[in-house]
């Protein structure tokens, strides 16, 4: 008997399909499946029944048949049994020691799911803790949120956390700005437990530029973590975008004055900020953020990958504020507002 409900086997499947960075229309067909079957008041008796449904197909069809009977579909089965095993073993004992992430996106800007099911996935793998670190409004290519939309997704947060132990944090992933300043008016930023910065735009300018830039927005007193420092991303061909030149000496000395701390970032096509950064960020001085930078439910599990990186660079764990206690947490995030 498989125990899981036809929405819960349709979920998991997605699950597994976005811990693999399988493509979001694919994902999406089984989670649009999985609302479908959540609403149905009464269950279809056979497979033919189920692929009738609007939004369904063979593949859908065929799994939710199989849990309606108690049965686990031999793809469930088999994607359940390459979930098994750890993303990358050398981060499994520090990724124990890991709380939350700090850095998610939902379908408020460029996230693949709704707030909701973000926080239910969270918790399932065990969160004390999650932020909600949307786009600010600059990033338009992502639906970045504008100052009403922002506070309209405060009220989604409170609804969504109501009954659960795991505490969803109010965030914003927000831009930093050509002159260092954060994309988002203050009196917001000062209502939000966590301030994730990024630089998104111009990210080829000149070394001194983007110093500027990332000193100015560590110096911010909203500013929690310094998202993905360099911008590299993996290209499909196995090329690497370049990453970002600046003075890193200078902007890890001044996250470890402020206490920013500098985000470990999990997303395999990111790494960022490579290894030889990592360890100039260690030798500074500097706190750490392990953060999955999840645009959908399973690769919120994408924190292994960025604990194994921090093993690889000797990082304390004391020195990862994604291992600290919720209160202290928000003590830290708060500290210059």
């Amino acid at each position: 008997m498989s125990g899981l409900t036809p929405s819960a086997a349709l979920r998991e499947y997605a699950f597994w399909l976005e811990r693999q960075l399988a493509d979001t229309y694919r994902v999406r067909a089984f989670r649009e499946a999985a609302a479908v079957a959540d609403a149905l008041t009464e269950t279809p008796k056979n497979e033919a029944e189920w692929k009738a449904l609007k939004g369904f197909g063979p593949k859908t069809a065929a799994i939710a048949a199989a849990a309606a009977e108690g049965r686990l579909h031999e793809s469930l089965a088999k994607r359940r049994a390459e979930g098994a095993v750890s993303l990358d073993p050398a981060g499994d004992d520090l990724r124990a020691l890991l709380r939350g992430d700090l850095h998610s996106h939902t379908i408020w800007s460029d996230g693949g799911s709704p707030l909701a099911e973000m926080a239910d996935v969270a918790e399932a793998l065990g969160h004390e803790y999650l932020a909600i670190t949307d786009h600010s409004p600059r990033l338009k290519v992502a639906r970045g949120l504008s100052r009403e939309r922002l506070v309209a997704q405060w009220e989604e947060i409170d609804q969504v956390q109501q009954g659960r132990g795991m505490r969803i944090l109010k965030g914003i992933e927000v831009d930093i700005l050509a002159e260092g300043a954060l994309d988002q008016a203050d009196d917001l930023l000062d209502r939000l437990d966590i301030v994730t910065a990024s630089v998104h735009s111009d990210l080829n300018a000149d070394a001194a530029t983007m110093t500027r830039r990332m000193v100015g927005a560590v110096s911010n007193p909203h500013t929690t973590v310094l998202g993905h420092p360099t911008g590299r991303k993996l290209r499909p061909d196995g090329s690497w975008r370049a990453q970002s030149s600046f003075d890193a000496e200078l902007v890890f000395a001044a996250c470890a004055m402020f206490g920013v701390a500098v985000e470990i970032n999990s997303r395999p096509e990111r790494k960022d900020p490579p290894l030889d950064l990592l360890l100039v960020a260690k030798e500074a001085g500097c706190l750490f953020s392990i953060d999955s930078d999840a645009h959908a439910p399973g690769q919120l599990d994408f924190l292994t990958y960025g604990a194994a990186r921090a093993v690889e660079a000797g990082i304390d764990p004391e020195r990862i504020i994604t291992t600290w206690p919720l209160g202290r947490l928000l003590e830290h995030a708060k500290r210059r507002r």
